[in-house]
């Protein structure tokens, strides 16, 4: 089956909090969004076809997952990561965000200390402090153009208070798919000091070619009794409003402790067509993904051979994962606000603001690249014109 990723379907007025949220996040709706991770394309085929079925049917009750549904998770799962899951395992949450939330409130008490690694996904920041937990920064370093996690910083940090480390991986923003060995050693200093490991693996199925994703609970049976594993297909299918996401806990004690939760919160039902759309693109939708892998890859080269050549006062960091680009304007010289206000107000792009993933995000902008080529280099053109008229 061909597939036309090159086709800008128009997305304004479809209640977009991408294109119609504008001017509630910019100030301003004349901006070019690539900004929140979710893709300009159509998702597969089969999803939309089992979404379409489900909703001939006429009825919206209540919703029960069916065996189908697990099943087809353990699949793919066992065919894209090499990881045999068992269906006692698995848990729901309507995102991953709010999945970190109840984890958090599930297996930590107030006082308790959880590490972040920032730059890093800002809802991790409010997940800790809203809970009344204390954050713990262990900043990435960056060496030679690439992310590292300072393992020896990170033990320093540590005491008898730090109860869980939160994991990005693949990590968001700066791209980083996770070595084997790096996960292994950051699992050791855990599983040392009973630190429980929450890891994040939204996106785990948009990975380059020669770089793999390791569930870092796959590792051995003691890292997998000690870590909880978030997924979703939102990324891999641009399904993300469908607010379905899966949380892997094999052990039974912590998972008991995490579904107390859920249930109390009454909020473990569960989303009718995410359900349908979880189970089509698991089972049919890996074609699909193949094939916007390929075009993702081709416009992280058009991007990065852009910037390099007609941007050069830009540094772009490559991805080895997601479909996000780190941008480094700090050669710039520019303030906080006077970057975003050239983005904004002068390139007339909406980027999202490096600041807000944490320390080590200033003077950085994350850009979307999951979207056709033709807005990329609209995108991409736009911030030229503005930094020449620096």
């Amino acid at each position: 089956m061909s597939y036309n990723f090159d086709q800008i379907i128009e997305r304004k007025n479809t209640n977009s909090a991408k294109w119609d949220g504008l001017k509630d996040v910019f100030g301003k709706d004349d901006v070019l969004p690539m900004w929140v991770a979710d893709m300009d394309f159509r998702c597969p085929q089969p999803i939309v076809d089992a979404i379409v079925k489900r909703a001939e049917h006429g009825i919206y009750g209540y919703p029960k997952r069916p065996v189908s549904y697990y099943e087809s998770i353990i699949y793919w799962m066992k065919k894209r990561h090499n990881w045999d899951i068992k269906e006692e395992w698995i848990s729901f949450s309507p995102g991953v965000v709010p999945a970190l939330n109840m984890l958090i409130m599930a297996l930590t008490n107030p006082g308790d200390k959880v590490v972040v690694q920032s730059p890093v996904y800002f809802p991790f920041f409010s997940a800790v402090k809203n809970n009344n937990r204390v954050l713990v920064n262990n900043e990435l370093k960056l060496q030679n153009g690439n992310y590292v996690m300072d393992f020896e910083r990170l033990e320093k940090q540590i005491d008898s208070k730090t109860k869980m480390l939160i994991l990005c991986s693949p990590h968001n923003p700066v791209g980083r798919v996770w070595s084997r060995e790096e996960l292994k050693r950051l699992g050791e200093i855990c599983l040392k000091n009973n630190i429980i490991i929450v890891s994040d693996e939204i996106h785990s199925d948009i990975v380059y070619s020669g770089y793999k994703h390791t569930p870092i609970a796959s590792i051995s049976e003691e890292l997998a009794k000690n870590t909880i594993t978030c997924i979703a297909p939102s990324k891999t299918f641009n399904v993300a409003g469908l607010y379905t996401s899966v949380v892997i806990i094999p052990n039974k004690k912590l998972k008991d402790k995490y579904k107390n939760i859920l249930e109390r919160i009454h909020i473990g039902m569960g989303n009718i067509f995410g359900i349908e759309a979880l189970e089509a693109g698991y089972r049919y939708g890996e074609e699909w993904l193949e094939n916007l892998l390929k075009y993702l890859e081709g416009n992280i080269e058009y991007s990065i051979n852009f910037i390099n050549k007609r941007i050069p006062k830009i540094k772009a960091i490559r991805p080895e994962g997601t479909y996000l680009l780190w941008l480094d304007y700090r050669e710039l010289k520019l303030s906080n606000k006077e970057l975003k206000n050239l983005m904004v107000d002068k390139a007339k792009v909406g980027l999202s603001d490096g600041a807000m993933f944490g320390s080590g995000g200033e003077g950085f902008q994350r850009m979307n690249i999951g979207c056709p080529r033709e807005i990329i280099k609209e995108g991409l053109e736009r911030i030229e014109k503005a930094i020449n008229q620096l």
